[in-house]
């Protein structure tokens, strides 16, 4: 009998791409676990789950994502601050102050909490306009 063996990528041979993704329009939680998937590389043959063989992820109009339901009154984001109690804000008040946060807190948790899961999250770059400074990579257009 011929032994199979296991493909296990190493860090340097993994070629990874550039994708340019629209959230116009586009559902926060479906948008974050398809850009997860990207950003860990399970959408390769290759992947390997203590490696980094994922993909850059450029996207645009994250000021134009759409939560379902009542979120935008009701979700609450809370943190710590170093006081005695936390702060909260809503959906839609981040919206308005810092919308590029709402997809990049869905997609961070969707990621491993440690360190490949910080770097992971460094490839994700989000823009609220419908322009980027990430030309010169050529990302390509993906539909998600």
């Amino acid at each position: 009998m011929v032994a199979q063996k296991t493909y296990s990528a190493k860090p340097g041979e993994v070629d990874q791409k550039w994708w340019l993704v629209d959230a116009d329009e586009k559902i926060v939680g479906r948008l974050a676990s398809e850009l997860a998937v990207l950003l860990m590389g399970k959408h390769r043959p290759t992947y390997t789950p203590h490696v980094d063989t994922g993909d850059f992820v450029v996207v645009v109009n994250a000021e134009k994502v759409k939560f379902t339901g009542k979120k935008w009154d009701q979700k609450k984001y809370t943190w710590y601050t170093g006081y005695p109690g936390q702060k909260s804000i809503t959906a839609g008040d981040r919206l308005a102050k810092k919308p590029e946060m709402i997809l990049r807190e869905a997609v961070r948790r969707m990621l491993p909490k440690n360190r490949l899961g910080r770097q992971m999250l460094k490839k994700l770059k989000i823009y609220t306009g419908p322009e980027h400074e990430h030309q010169a990579q050529q990302p390509e257009p993906r539909e998600v």
